[in-house]
């Protein structure tokens, strides 16, 4: 049987929020990958990762119907699962590219490039209570992220994102590569409050590389 470890990525402040991810430490007992696919679907959750080669950081990331190049959501949760069993990773894998791994006090980190984001659009909305207000999903075709200020000042933004893909995921709870291209276009760093109570802290580097970063949690049967 596949060993799974299910975590909350992004979670707020308080341990609240976040989004749901699976983690498969034994890739190599899934070489398959129709099989995969069909494990992330029956799981149901917005990402399943693989770690196919942990000496390396090569990984594989599946939502419930496409395989993915790069997401943060998954690759922070690896990223931390790892440092909590001893093993804190400098680089992962993904086959988008080598994503830099960072650690702060509660915080995992990870750096990657906003063209390594696969076909998103970003909308903005006058006001946080709108983008609240949107139905789950909103009508129209393709990957959503509404967003608007919540304090343009101090970089505090309200979002909500739907991937609109017809698989079991109507409503993502906190995606990292949606805020990672956010950040590539306004140019700034931001504190991302997205789903019910998610957290999403990012940081621009000069190189235009792009840093997000949050908590981690175990999930809680």
């Amino acid at each position: 049987m596949t060993e799974l470890e299910v975590l909350q990525v992004f979670c707020g402040p308080d341990g609240a929020g976040g989004n749901r991810l699976g983690v498969v430490r034994d890739g190599a007992a899934i070489p398959d990958l129709a099989d995969r696919s069909a494990l992330a679907a029956e799981l149901g959750f917005s990402e399943t990762v693989f770690l196919d080669d942990a000496q390396r950081g090569t990984v594989d990331i599946h939502t419930p119907s496409v395989q993915l190049p790069f997401a943060g959501h998954p690759l922070v949760g690896l990223a931390w699962l790892l440092r909590s069993l001893g093993r804190p990773p400098r680089t992962l894998r993904p086959a988008a590219g080598d994503v830099e791994v960072g650690f702060e006090g509660d915080l995992t980190w990870v750096r990657g490039r906003a063209e390594w984001v696969t076909a998103r659009r970003t909308q903005r909305y006058a006001s946080a209570a709108e983008v609240d207000a949107l139905p789950a999903p909103p009508p129209g075709e393709g990957w959503l992220y509404a967003w608007a200020w919540r304090d343009e000042g101090a970089g505090l933004v309200r979002a909500r994102a739907f991937p609109r893909r017809g698989d079991a995921v109507v409503e993502d709870e906190a995606t990292g590569a949606a805020a990672l291209l956010l950040t590539h276009q306004l140019g700034r760093s931001l504190d991302v409050r997205q789903g019910a109570g998610s957290q999403i802290l990012t940081r621009v580097h000069p190189d235009g590389t792009v840093s997000v970063g949050g908590r981690v949690c175990r999930d809680v049967p």
